[in-house]
C-alpha cells in the first residue's frame, strides 16, 4: 500500500513470542512498538489525539500545542505537529536524552527546559508548572495533558488494545508499565471487554508514587511518576508489581542477549515485573501472558547501554554484583 507519508503507518505492530527460561508454563507474547514511525508506542496517541482535535475543531492551524514530556511523547508530537503544520512547544528537563532532544528539535519544535527539581527530586511537577505558565502567555494554545486527557486512553483503546485482541485467541495476563497512564487505561478497558477473566498487572518502579510508593529520584524515563495520573481512574487493574531499576536494566540486557530485542528501560521493567510476579508460583497449566515493549534501545545508548553510566548507576545503588550480568 502506497502511503503519502511514513507517519501514516501507525500501529499494526508485530506480536512476538518469547521463550522465557525457567518459566515453562508462561507463554510470553510482546507487542514490539519500536515499529511505529518515530519508534515508540507514543505515536499512537500523538497521531490519534491531534487528528481528533483538528476534526472536532477543538484546535486549528494557528493553535500552539504544548506538552510536558520526558522523551518519546515529545518526539512523536513533534513529528505529527510538523505533519499537520502546528506549532509545538515541548517542556522537558535535564534528564532528556541527547537523541530525544535532537529528534524533537529536528522536527521544528520549540523546547523549554526546566532546571529546578520538584519536591520529589524529579522534574515532572516543575514541567507541569511551566506548561501552565505557557498556556497563560499564549492565547490560542492547547495542553495535550497526557495525564488527564481521555483522548490519550481512547487512542490505545482503539488501536493497541484492539490489535492485541485480534492477534491472540486467549489472554490470561496482561503486563503493562505505567507512567502517564494512558496506555494501561485504554488497553485494559479493551482487554476486559474481550477477555473478562484476564488479569491486568500494572508494573511500576521503586521511587514512583503512582501506587502509594515512597517518592525518590528515578533514573529510567518512561515508567513511574511523581504524581498519580487522573486518567488511571478509568483503568482496570487487578494487580501491581513494583520493580527496582537495577533489575530493569539487567532485564534490558537479557532481552538483547537472549532474544535480540534492543529496547528501552520500560521494556526491561515489564520483563522484570513478569519474572517477579511468576517466580515461585505454581501454574496448573500454561498461561498466555501479553506485554508491550514501548520503544527502541537507541534512545538509551547514553544511559542504559553505556558502560560508564551503567557502572556509576549500579554502584550508586550499591548493587555492584549486577555488573557481572551486564554486557556493558
Amino acid at each position: 500500500m502506497l502511503l503519502p507519508n511514513i507517519l501514516e503507518r501507525v500501529g499494526n505492530t508485530p506480536l512476538v513470542f518469547l521463550n522465557l527460561k525457567d518459566f515453562e508454563n508462561v507463554n510470553l507474547f510482546a507487542k514490539i512498538e519500536a515499529y511505529n514511525p518515530t519508534g515508540s508506542v507514543k505515536d499512537r496517541a500523538a497521531a490519534y489525539i491531534l487528528k481528533k482535535l483538528l476534526s472536532s475543531r477543538a484546535i486549528d492551524k494557528k493553535t500552539t500545542i504544548i506538552e510536558s514530556t520526558s522523551g518519546n511523547f515529545g518526539v512523536a508530537l513533534s513529528a505529527y505537529c510538523k505533519y499537520y503544520n502546528l506549532r509545538f512547544i515541548a517542556v522537558v528537563d535535564p534528564k532528556i536524552t541527547s537523541m530525544n532532544e535532537m529528534l524533537i528539535l529536528s522536527n521544528g519544535a520549540e523546547m523549554v527546559k526546566v532546571l529546578q527539581p520538584d519536591s520529589y527530586g524529579g522534574y515532572l511537577l516543575t514541567r507541569i508548572e511551566e506548561v501552565k505558565k505557557l498556556q497563560q502567555k499564549i492565547k490560542n494554545s492547547y495542553w495535550i495533558n497526557q495525564y488527564e486527557n481521555p483522548l490519550n486512553a481512547d487512542a490505545y483503546y482503539q488501536s493497541l488494545g484492539k490489535e492485541i485482541c485480534f492477534q491472540i485467541e486467549e489472554i490470561d495476563y496482561v503486563f503493562l508499565g505505567v507512567s502517564s497512564g494512558g496506555t494501561i487505561t485504554g488497553v485494559s478497558r479493551k482487554i476486559k471487554e474481550n477477555f473478562p477473566s484476564a488479569r491486568v498487572v500494572a508494573v511500576d518502579v521503586e521511587g514512583s508514587v503512582i501506587f502509594n510508593g515512597l517518592a525518590k529520584e528515578r533514573f529510567i524515563p518512561g515508567i513511574g511518576s511523581s504524581m498519580v495520573p487522573r486518567i488511571l481512574q478509568d483503568a482496570h487493574i487487578d494487580d501491581v508489581v513494583i520493580v527496582d531499576e537495577v533489575s530493569s536494566i539487567a532485564a534490558c540486557y537479557e532481552l538483547l542477549r537472549e532474544h535480540s530485542f534492543f529496547v528501552g528501560g520500560s521494556s526491561g521493567s515489564v520483563l522484570a515485573g513478569i519474572k517477579k510476579f511468576f517466580a515461585g508460583r505454581e501454574l496448573a497449566r500454561p498461561v498466555n501472558v501479553v506485554t508491550v515493549f514501548p520503544d527502541r534501545g537507541e534512545r538509551y545508548y547514553d544511559t542504559i547501554y553505556n558502560k560508564d553510566w551503567c557502572s556509576q548507576f549500579i554502584q550508586l545503588k550499591d548493587e555492584a554484583h549486577y555488573l557481572n550480568t551486564l554486557s556493558c
